[in-house]
């Protein structure tokens, strides 16, 4: 199997994985669904803030969605949280292709004034992307990315980091390939994980190190540690299916059980039922109708430790995910499959 192959079958596993939990916790009915529907937190100050920034916004433009998902992470000594991995979730109009594109948490862009839960407005600011949830949140988070892309955010899912631990520890760990030495270590002597390089069988203790650390592994930027974690949600989703848990209840609640708890959404994804709509149609798709891939970005030659757009790449990707065409057939990553640094894109030919 290509390398394309198995990066384009990411988004369809983890679909199918979803969809499939979705619909079974649908049909399950009762207290167990009632149970799952209140995990999901609804993101009432969100939609707040957006409708106040409404006519700042991009239009919506056909039938495609744009669904934005935010992996968020309260680290002991930050005193905030941050989103440190963003992905934008595109499905097509007649629902025949779908791509992931991630957006660097490193990236300096333009943060626009954004409205905070208390009432109070931010400053706008040229920053790294992550900073607009600290400073207001999903919403500011959401105006960034449609100030530097031009796309209508449809919706959105906020996902507390730690779930990658819980959904993992449900399904009874998750074997990863290791690329090279992992070690976090904390204030908390109890927390310090190290991870040799090699395969093996993660807890979700482990896992969380192993999607979260930047600092200390390979050249410790955020674009390689954005390829461990495409690999271990690939890996994840490989692990619930081989294991039969969609056909299993024993197995099924438990992980169904983490998934919801974990999320925050706005009120059109805020129900198992919902989110089963939206994704359902992404499990069919064959591989090379699938995408995934990250926003094209180089060093910053002024800001030491962040990056910018590929500016002719990043538009050309952003203008084919706006009018709901193919992505462009060839996108600069920083990475290969292995997370080891390629040329920089100046010397590329």
């Amino acid at each position: 199997m290509t390398e394309l192959s198995r990066r384009s079958r990411l988004l369809r596993r983890t679909a199918y994985v979803c969809g499939g939990l979705l619909v079974l916790a649908v049909l399950a009915g009762g207290l167990l669904y009632a149970r799952l529907d209140s995990n999901i937190r609804t993101d009432e100050a969100t939609a707040r803030a957006l409708r106040a920034d409404h006519g700042s916004r991009p239009a919506k433009a056909g039938k495609a969605q744009n669904i934005l998902l935010l992996g968020t992470d309260s680290q002991a000594g930050w005193g905030s949280t941050r989103a440190d991995t963003t992905m934008l979730l595109h499905l097509s109009a007649d629902r025949r292709s779908a791509s992931m594109t991630s957006i660097p948490r490193d990236l300096m862009v333009d943060i626009p004034a954004c409205l905070t839960a208390e009432g109070n407005r931010t400053a706008a600011e040229y920053a790294q992307f992550n900073w607009a949830y600290e400073r207001a949140g999903a919403s500011c988070t959401i105006r960034t990315f449609e100030k530097m892309s031009g796309i209508r955010v449809d919706h959105h899912l906020v996902v507390d980091f730690s779930g990658f631990m819980k959904v993992t520890d449900a399904v009874g760990g998750v074997e990863v390939d290791v690329p090279a030495t992992v070690h976090e270590s904390v204030d908390d002597p109890d927390y310090g994980v190290t991870l040799r390089p090699g395969r093996q069988l993660l807890s979700g203790k482990e896992a969380l190190v192993f999607v979260r650390t930047r600092l200390g592994v390979s050249d410790g930027s955020d674009l390689q540690r954005i390829e461990r974690q495409k690999q271990f949600m690939q890996d994840l989703s490989r692990k619930v299916i081989d294991a039969g848990t969609l056909t299993s209840p024993t197995r099924l609640y438990p992980v169904l059980d983490a998934v919801t708890s974990s999320l925050t959404a706005d009120d059109g994804m805020d129900s198992p039922a919902e989110l089963y709509s939206l994704l359902s149609g992404a499990r069919s798709l064959p591989p090379q109708a699938i995408r995934t891939v990250t926003l094209p970005a180089t060093e910053h030659p002024d800001y030491i430790g962040r990056y910018e757009p590929v500016e002719d790449e990043a538009r050309a990707l952003f203008k084919a995910l706006r009018e709901d065409r193919p992505l462009p057939r060839h996108l600069y990553n920083a990475y290969d499959k292995d997370g080891h640094r390629d040329r920089p894109y100046f010397e590329k030919s």
